[in-house]
């Protein structure tokens, strides 16, 4: 049926631009509600198709889709009898964003509509202002926003005359202004203001010995050209880290209790913390028995798959692969080298018995594996139209919602719901998910700064092996030796060189790299042996890595949680119809190379089988070693369950955001620097164990205070230096964590 969406709030904007009528009213008569699509997914689109044309940037694209989330929420949950808002009229973050009512419409449909798209537009003109597709981006948002009627010149955010477009607009005001203080440093540009990397850059092209300051730490790259992974030319051609400090954004549902403030040259906020990943060791021999050359080692093994010349078929339906529980994921070296297939690749899933939709076994569909290994490191690499991993997640969602035997019921129960209450609240879980798993991950990657495999593998390379010091070339950080994988060159061998300048030198077989493709519609890089010096990941020559260190892998920890969220919001397991596909087409699909040779479907029984195989993808790919992923996994399979235990309170309306966000807001704590008394000013009541501790996590200071009687606090006398203030409650909640300097 048609729907008109114009109302008296447009009249303004109307006087202002007469002309503008006629336009209007043909737009408004062939505007229809869609029977699939809500005005909430409208401008999801939008947002994911602005994500497409600006820079790959998941951080700052997670918080985008978590905060546009958040104001198509509320938008809904404004006139809704039970749900309450979580920004509107509340404290979020230490945000206040004031409200002070709105007259109840006659018709809550319009009026959410109303909110919701010119808070969205506001919103989404403001953060891609300065995209590199701005361009395209602001004049798709001003064509839907004028396809419903709506007038970009109606700018006003007083709502005191019940005015939804107003409100439209002051939402989205107060977002920005939210924004403008929630960590990011979007003022900024969301540059990094402390972060320094260890290492000089590895200039790629130049194939020198790649001599690391320190083997543990990322390493910049440096390029001719730098082009990101959605294709945009990039201004500089060594890529600063990206987003080292995001740890300290405002998050959804991490909570204070989990967070740590580290040090690493500045303050890190470390959420979840998973331990320090695998440092090189000085093997003395047998190399291959130090955790660090094993997982760099796996990364080779499983490069020199990536050969379409290779006969070697697999099963990839769910009846093989997938279904591997959490408990089975490794903790010890001995488990992850029983986890991962080191020779064949996979992991040690075993897959599906029957589809639980239909009854009847998951069809066998055997592929070559070096088109399956290609295939999934280019489609889970930044989505298959370069939305970023968040992004990618969104559109998995959106597949989801669309699916025909799809029935929108809340955790599979109750009522079905319409398609606008479906949306934002899937929406909302999803991208309070994958905004807190970038919170997180780069939290964690900030302050362990872990490398990649191209610069620990091109380092091991030119030390020599590891593995016997009674042969040639030996270095107790080389790499180790694997028979028809890591090799000594010997006299005779092709690449031994016209002088013999190789001889002893490391080789390794993987793909061989950019170097052997001149034109990607119609080249094929293929396997063989290579200097291990001149390794390269399977990607694109001008991109070869993303620019932020490995350890954990975001690709694990967004999948992760995001099929938890997706799982816990349908109340199923399962894709639809008992299986999720994406169609792969015979030699149009890659674009780092020619391929697949053959056409096929990629296929997932479960979210979690889907967001497995995004992990194993980037072993395949060449980024991540085994030891970024799996930690990356355990974090997000927390924060997906966490995100929608959340979200699902405002629903409820059982829990004010003022009472969760408030335990998340930095306490004031003063003066700083302090001499002998401390004064705390948060808003928490009760008693409390105040604990203090130095710089080398030595407690110097424990006493219970009841906040109620006094907030003065006396201390001993310490010595000059950084200390922690910690503020633990009666029920264990770590309330209180602040850096203090005296």
């Amino acid at each position: 049926m048609f729907k008109i969406f114009f109302k008296f709030a447009e009249i303004r904007d109307l006087m202002i631009n007469p002309m503008r009528i006629l336009l209007v009213f043909f737009t408004l008569t062939l505007t229809t509600i869609d029977a699939q699509h809500s005005v909430a997914r409208d401008w999801n689109e939008e947002l994911l198709e602005a994500i497409r044309n600006d820079y790959a940037r998941p951080t700052v694209h997670a918080r985008n889709l978590f905060h546009s989330s958040i104001i198509m929420y509320d938008a809904w949950a404004i006139f809704d009898d039970t749900a309450e808002t979580i920004f509107l009229g509340k404290t979020f973050g230490g945000y206040t964003c004031n409200f002070d009512g709105i007259a109840t419409p006659t018709d809550k449909e319009y009026a959410t509509h109303q909110i919701m798209s010119y808070a969205m537009y506001r919103l989404l003109t403001h953060r891609f202002a300065n995209s590199p597709g701005a361009t395209a981006s602001l004049d798709a948002f001003t064509t839907l926003f004028q396809s419903y009627g709506y007038g970009p010149n109606f700018t006003t955010t007083d709502y005191s005359n019940n005015s939804y477009a107003a409100l439209g607009n002051y939402l989205a005001e107060q977002m920005i202004a939210f924004g403008m203080q929630d960590g990011a440093n979007e003022i900024n540009g969301y540059d990094n203001q402390h972060y320094l990397p260890e290492n000089s850059p590895l200039i790629l092209e130049l194939y020198e010995d790649n001599l690391l300051n320190d083997p543990n730490a990322w390493q910049p790259l440096a390029f001719d050209v730098f082009v990101d992974q959605s294709g945009n030319p990039f201004p500089l051609n060594t890529p600063e880290f990206l987003s080292p400090e995001w740890g300290e954004v405002t998050p959804f549902s991490l909570r204070p209790e989990d967070l740590e403030i580290l040090n690493n040259g500045f303050d890190c906020y470390v959420y979840n913390d998973p331990g320090p990943p695998v440092y090189i060791q000085n093997s003395t021999m047998n190399g291959i028995e130090d955790p660090y050359k094993w997982h760099f080692a796996l990364v080779i093994a499983w490069s020199a798959h990536l050969d379409p010349a290779d006969n070697t078929m697999i099963d990839i339906s769910p009846s093989s692969i997938g279904n591997v529980d959490i408990s089975s994921f490794p903790t010890t070296f001995e488990e992850y080298k029983n986890f991962y297939d080191f020779t064949n690749g996979g992991d040690i899933g075993t897959g599906h018995a029957i589809n639980p939709t239909t009854n009847a076994p998951y069809t066998t569909q055997m592929v070559k594996r070096a088109d399956y290994a290609r295939v999934l490191a280019e489609f889970w690499a930044d989505g298959p139209d370069s939305e970023t991993p968040p992004g990618h997640w969104f559109t998995l969602l959106n597949y989801v919602s669309d699916h025909p035997q799809t029935v929108k019921k809340f955790k599979g129960e109750g009522a079905v719901l319409s398609n606008l209450e479906w949306d934002v609240k899937s929406y909302l879980i999803l991208g309070g998910a994958m905004h807190d798993s970038a919170v997180n991950t780069w939290g964690v990657k900030g302050y362990y700064d872990y490398i990649r495999p191209i610069s620990a593998i091109r380092y091991m390379a030119a030390k020599g092996q590891s593995t016997n010091p009674n042969l040639s070339n030996f270095d107790p950080h080389g790499l180790p030796l694997v028979s028809g994988l890591i090799e000594l060159i010997k006299m005779g061998d092709p690449l031994v060189g016209a002088n013999n300048e190789n001889l002893g030198k490391i080789k390794i077989k993987s793909w061989k790299g950019p170097d052997y493709i001149n034109d990607p519609d119609t080249d094929v890089a293929g396997v063989d042996w290579i200097l291990g010096t001149h390794w390269w990941p399977y990607q694109r020559p001008t991109f070869v890595t993303p620019p932020f260190a490995g350890y954990v892998s975001g690709h694990s920890t967004f999948s992760r949680a995001a099929s938890e969220a997706l799982t816990l919001l349908t109340g199923d397991a399962f894709f639809p119809g008992g299986m999720g596909t994406f169609d792969v087409i015979q030699n149009e699909f890659l674009v780092f190379e020619e391929g697949p040779s053959e056409s096929f479907t990629l296929q997932w029984a479960t979210y979690r089988d889907a967001s497995d195989q995004t992990s194993l993808s980037r072993i395949w790919g060449g980024i991540h070693p085994p030891i970024d992923d799996i930690r990356g996994r355990v974090i997000g399979d927390k924060i997906g369950r966490e995100s929608f235990a959340l979200a699902e309170q405002y629903f409820n309306g059982t829990l004010s955001v003022d009472d969760f966000q408030q335990e998340n807001v930095k306490p004031a704590v003063y003066p700083i620097p302090f001499e002998n008394q401390i004064t705390i000013s948060n808003n928490y009541s009760g008693e409390l164990t105040l604990q203090l501790f130095d710089i080398r996590g030595k407690m110097v200071f424990s006493q219970k205070k009841n906040l109620n009687e006094s907030r003065t606090v006396d201390l001993p006398k310490l010595s000059n230096g950084v200390y922690i203030l910690k503020g633990i409650s009666l029920d264990s909640k770590l309330v209180i964590q602040k850096k203090l300097i005296k």
